[in-house]
């Protein structure tokens, strides 16, 4: 299956810091509500059937944290490299291309107008990295949750037939990069991830499926090294 990644610059000041839940809440609320247009031509047709059956955008989008200028209360700060990307089938892109462009989202209190699309194609890279990647994790010890999350790294890539080494990624203070999501009122923990050794193929393919859930919620989104990647 081939991927496009569409990436919309933004038009808007703040976001929560963590933001992934209600960024995807925000744009499932405005894509029903566009779908439910009658007139909308025929190629909308199957994601139509999709969404409005589910109440849930399709499994095979990938949508990525936006980057900002993180504050102490909690907060980013939305600059010129700020981007809301999302990696879908090539099928699919020119309905989400009509559906987002000028919309604007409400992300918990904070307006966001998305403008200027520009469609791309993931490139390849021996090494990639994610900010999160989740597992559901049977209950354990937890000095073992790394080993138990890398072991369900290693059968993900398994799962997709890709050979490489998957790390844990550390943070900027040398530590393991443990990180958190908000969902509703809950916390869902995760590590950063980095994927070393990849073929040129297998390298395109980890971007598009990725590695473990919340994929809607910016988790296992994996990018080149070579990209700077500011999300909090």
């Amino acid at each position: 299956m081939n991927f496009l990644e569409i990436q919309f610059s933004l038009r808007g000041k703040t976001l929560p810091a963590d933001h992934g839940y209600s960024l995807y809440s925000a744009l499932k609320k405005t894509v029903l509500e566009g779908l439910k247009d009658e007139s909308l031509p025929p190629d909308y047709a199957a994601l139509k059937e999709i969404i409005l059956g589910s109440k849930s955008l399709p499994s095979e989008l990938l949508l990525c944290s936006v980057p900002g200028i993180l504050d102490k209360d909690g907060m980013i700060y939305l600059n010129r490299a700020s981007r809301l990307r999302l990696r879908c089938p090539a099928d699919q892109i020119q309905p989400w291309y009509r559906l987002l462009q000028s919309q604007v989202l409400d992300v918990q209190g904070h307006l966001i107008r998305l403008v200027q699309p520009r469609l791309s194609l993931p490139q390849p890279s021996e090494t990639l990295k994610a900010r999160l990647v989740t597992f559901k994790l049977e209950a354990v010890d937890h000095q073992d949750v790394p080993l138990h999350f890398l072991e369900s790294c290693k059968k993900g890539l398994e799962r997709l037939e890709i050979k490489a080494q998957a790390f844990i990624d550390s943070n900027a203070e040398g530590d393991l990069a443990r990180r958190a999501l908000k969902i509703r009122d809950k916390y869902v923990v995760g590590y950063g991830v980095v994927v070393e050794g990849l073929r040129d193929d297998d390298s395109i393919k980890l971007q598009c499926y990725g590695l473990g859930g919340r994929k809607h919620f910016g988790c296992s989104w994996f990018y080149p090294v070579k990209e700077v990647f500011d999300a909090t």
